[in-house]
């Protein structure tokens, strides 16, 4: 079930691998586990995905198709999978992973005035940053870990399944 209903939404891996703005990668996206729908790959690339996704940083992606490439996750879920971070759940997720950052560090939140300035920005790095940077860490890693979690669990079960049911439908046969 999960392979089938993630299937339909992947582009043609034939057609990444032919993109002109991609041919600078050579024979690594020849790599077969970067497009294969199995159960490591698929939870490998959530884990990939939900940690990349919850760091405030640009290029978010290109983070997550460089680990996919490297850990041999599927490669198209990865980068997919980063965008649960948009623009409109970004300072919602962002302003959590601050005050996780903030309870762990034991600092107490700063009430946010912002300035576009150098000297804004130089004053407000530690005070914002070290704390946002921790808890998109501490929450990254623990979105990651019940991303894989989670799907090897759906796709074990529905594994199980689909044996049981073949069981049966051999036993019924041989019933009759």
């Amino acid at each position: 079930m999960p392979k089938d209903l993630i299937k339909k939404y992947l582009p043609d891996p034939e057609s990444i691998r032919n993109s002109k703005s991609l041919r600078f990668l050579g024979s690594m996206l020849h790599e077969p586990n970067l497009w294969h729908l199995n159960r490591h790959s698929v939870s490998r690339a959530l884990a990939i995905g939900f940690f990349w996704g919850s760091m405030p940083m640009p290029l978010q992606m290109a983070a997550a198709a460089f680990c996919a490439l490297r850990f041999n996750a599927n490669l198209p879920i990865s980068v997919t999978v980063v965008w649960f971070s948009n623009p409109l759940t970004m300072p919602a997720i962002f302003y959590f992973e601050y005050l996780v950052g903030t309870w762990v560090l034991n600092m107490p939140p700063v009430a946010f005035e912002y300035e576009l300035s150098l000297s804004w920005l130089s004053e407000k790095l530690y005070e914002i940053g070290l704390p946002l940077y921790l808890g998109s860490v501490i929450c990254g890693a623990i979105l990651s870990i019940v991303g894989y979690v989670s799907i090897n669990t759906v796709w074990q079960r529905s594994v199980v399944k689909k044996w049981r049911l073949r069981q049966l439908s051999r036993q019924d046969k041989t019933k009759d």
